[in-house]
């Protein structure tokens, strides 16, 4: 929760409270834990806080709104008319470390050297234009440049005609008001630091400057108000920089039936459209994992497609024959990527696992059937009824051990608890690919051998004849 600019602790915890009374008998919920003046993305301020949400045991959750995104909608929903606050529901990130939401990170940034405001300006616009697109669930920052904040300015000098230097101020102020670390004491067989800071009394106002003393060149302590101008500015709490250009943050998640990758192109997309010369972005966290492995998987399924052709060309020592079988491979992905999206499963590693194992389960079955029907051939019947003979004969084995497949998969589809969307979309995408596949693969597979026999003994006539 990030409530507006300049808002007080007090205020904060108000804000806490009302959220705490809206959440607390969410049905999913085991324990929580409220913190105020932290926050997991804006990190520390008084207007800032935190609720860190532990669900119920998977067993305890079975019915079907009591998924993570389900919870997190239905927060949205308990939240909604709170207007005072910036609210940001999200999952923690599945490997420690990468980031701190589990949804995708880019860093806006600013590459000409503009104003922290005309940054925002942009950042602002291209949140807006993520949240119309359908890949993004939701986009938001927690970056804000209306703080309340003073500028402290050191008369140089003034601080030259005491024996003062600038930093020493600087220093003592910091001290006082900030608070300066100052070293270690050992108590209860435990290690503490000691932190040296103003009490609260003594630095609650800009007259809390003429009771803070430095001491000068000539041993006499002197009011820092002596040396220090204040003046009232409006700024961010913290800046940060990306790969050393001034940046802000923008988190968010896709949204439900899209995957990760179809919400960084998404990204890209709108960044190209909305950011103007001199500004970019960078990804962070896993996006930035993500975004620069690329499209591995297109690399992986070509490679797997171009291993299965050689070896069935060393198999049937033909150049041709092979193509019968590589080419009703497509058929079997049309039927994985056509189940997916009727079941609303996403395109992930765990789909995209089953799909390079369906490859080779659909290349059996057509070796099955070619590989018969190239030894009818040999045996001197017709191409067209050794395609036919092969299709009869190798009908029971397909069917065994594509329904085998199937009926294997099938309790996945339906299962619960931890990782129960991993099962998901690896029995959905294998399924469907070997429903469709199956089917295909007894029409076209003969057909296709029929062709493709018929070119290659055509061609070593001609070569015979001609060369």
């Amino acid at each position: 929760m990030q409530a507006a600019p300049g808002t007080s602790l007090a205020q904060t915890e108000r804000i806490l409270k009302n959220i705490e009374d809206r959440i607390k008998d969410t049905p999913q919920f085991q324990i929580y834990s409220k913190s105020i003046g932290m926050g997991m993305l804006a990190g520390q301020g008084p207007s800032n806080g935190t609720f860190i949400i532990r669900l119920k045991p998977w067993d305890q959750r079975t019915g079907s709104r009591d998924d993570n995104r389900s919870v997190i909608n239905d927060l949205y929903r308990r939240l909604s008319d709170i207007t005072d606050a910036r609210i940001m529901v999200f999952a923690q990130p599945i490997i420690a470390g990468y980031g701190v939401t589990n949804g995708f990170e880019v860093h806006v940034q600013d590459r000409r050297g503009s104003s922290v405001e005309e940054l925002q300006r942009h950042a602002q616009a291209f949140i807006a234009a993520l949240n119309e697109r359908p890949e993004i669930a939701r986009a938001q920052t927690s970056f804000d440049s209306r703080y309340p904040q003073y500028r402290v300015e050191v008369d140089a000098a003034v601080c030259k005609r005491t024996g003062v230097s600038p930093s020493e101020v600087l220093n003592a102020l910091s001290g006082y008001i900030g608070g300066v670390y100052s070293s270690n004491i050992n108590r209860f067989s435990k290690l503490y630091r000691v932190m040296m800071q103003a009490s609260p009394e003594y630095r609650a106002d800009v007259r809390s400057l003429d009771r803070l003393f430095v001491r000068t060149a000539s041993g006499e302590m002197s009011p820092i108000s002596r040396y220090v101008t204040l003046t009232r500015v409006y700024g961010s709490e913290s800046l940060s920089r990306f790969n050393l250009f001034l940046s802000i943050a923008v988190n968010g998640a896709p949204a439900a039936g899209y995957s990760s990758g179809q919400a960084l192109n998404a990204i890209r997309e709108v960044a190209v459209q909305i950011l103007p010369a001199g500004y970019g972005y960078e990804f962070g966290a896993m996006s930035r994992e993500e975004a620069s492995a690329g499209n591995t998987s297109v690399w992986v399924f070509g490679i797997c497609i171009v291993f299965i052709y050689l070896i069935l060309c060393a198999l049937y020592e033909s150049l041709l024959i092979p193509l019968a079988v590589i080419l009703a491979i497509p058929f079997g992905l049309f039927g994985s990527f056509l189940f997916a999206k009727l079941f609303g499963v996403e395109n992930n590693i765990y789909m995209q696992t089953g799909i390079i194992m369906l490859i080779g389960l659909l290349a059996k079955t057509a070796i099955l059937q070619t590989e018969y029907a190239s030894e009818c051939r040999s045996r001197g019947m017709s191409i067209t009824a050794s395609a036919v003979a092969a299709a009869v004969a190798r009908l029971r084995p397909i069917l065994m051990t594509s329904l085998t497949m199937i009926f294997g998969l099938l309790p996945m589809i339906f299962s619960t608890g931890v990782g129960c969307n991993g099962s998901r979309s690896l029995a959905v995408g294998t399924i469907g690919g070997m429903l469709v596949g199956t089917v295909s693969l007894l029409l076209f597979v003969p057909l296709l051998f029929i062709m493709f026999r018929c070119i290659e003994e055509r061609m070593i006539h001609y070569c015979r004849n001609y060369i």
